[in-house]
């Protein structure tokens, strides 16, 4: 039997979870060299390897806590840190905190923030002070996550789709991305943006808007935005988020897209 047969069977408490231990470490370890990822991108766009998610939620049940120290902090947990971070040049800023089980690529800079298990972090990019990128997130290269960005983690169920940041896409401070939301490459979100499976992405762009649910199209440049709603009691302004804007090859050098983003009003 497989590895990911062998952990599909524990999960579904086919086999005795015992049984499947050497299996779910072997993934595990997998994840965190970065030879296998939760979800990948393919011509059909973004799979998620289901399997891989159940070995995480088995490797909690199996694993007991421990007391790990560092310097002068104390840990209590079930899930060791990441080692080996300057073979991979990946640099790490006390107390910023990349959990086993993740992967950085070279070039990752991770200052007091935290990186969780199953998630994986492209090559170049920042995750800025108190920023947190949830389990299983998945973070493409040259990507900046702002002071205080929230990356929710998505592990239950496990058929799921993470959050997923696409290449070159810009989170600005204290935004909040979570239950599987798409962010597509290059996109821009401004300031507190915060973005839900449900939160409604409306482009005003045009003579009409259009709405996007879960998804931020390629390069497109999004604010908070409210629009009212009627209840019995009157009416109220619910939170939305608005695509105001279009990157372009004209603004994609960091000077003239910082200039764009001023000249529309953007926060980041």
């Amino acid at each position: 039997m497989s590895d990911r047969e062998l952990i599909r069977s524990a999960f579904a408490g086919d086999v005795e979870i015992e049984t499947a231990r050497e299996a779910v470490e072997r993934a595990i370890e997998s994840l965190d060299r970065g030879q296998a990822r939760v979800a990948e991108k393919t011509a059909d766009g973004w799979v998620v390897n289901e399997w891989l998610k159940e070995a995480i939620l088995l490797y909690f049940r199996l694993r007991v806590m421990e007391t790990v120290e560092v310097g002068g902090y104390e840990y209590h947990d079930k899930i060791p840190l990441k080692k080996g971070l300057a073979a991979q040049g990946v640099r790490v800023v006390p107390p910023g905190t990349v959990r086993y089980g993740a992967h950085c690529e070279p070039g990752v800079i991770v200052m007091p923030g935290y990186v969780n298990i199953g998630a994986y972090v492209g090559a170049g990019t920042m995750v800025d002070t108190w920023a947190t990128v949830g389990s299983c997130a998945q973070i493409g290269k040259g990507v900046h996550l702002s002071g205080g960005v929230g990356i929710g983690g998505v592990l239950e169920p496990p058929g799921a789709r993470p959050v997923i940041i696409e290449d070159g896409a810009f989170i600005g401070s204290r935004s909040i991305v979570v239950e599987g939301v798409l962010v597509e490459e290059g996109a821009v979100l401004g300031a507190n943006t915060v973005l839900t499976s449900s939160t409604p992405i409306i482009d005003v762009t045009g003579p009409e808007p259009v709405e996007h649910r879960g998804r931020v199209p390629a390069g497109s440049v999004v604010v908070p935005g409210t629009r009212p709603k009627e209840f019995p009691s009157g009416t109220y302004d619910l939170v939305c988020a608005l695509i105001i804007g279009q990157r372009t090859e004209a603004t994609d050098k960091k000077t003239a897209l910082n200039d764009y983003l001023r000249d529309l009003g953007v926060q980041l």
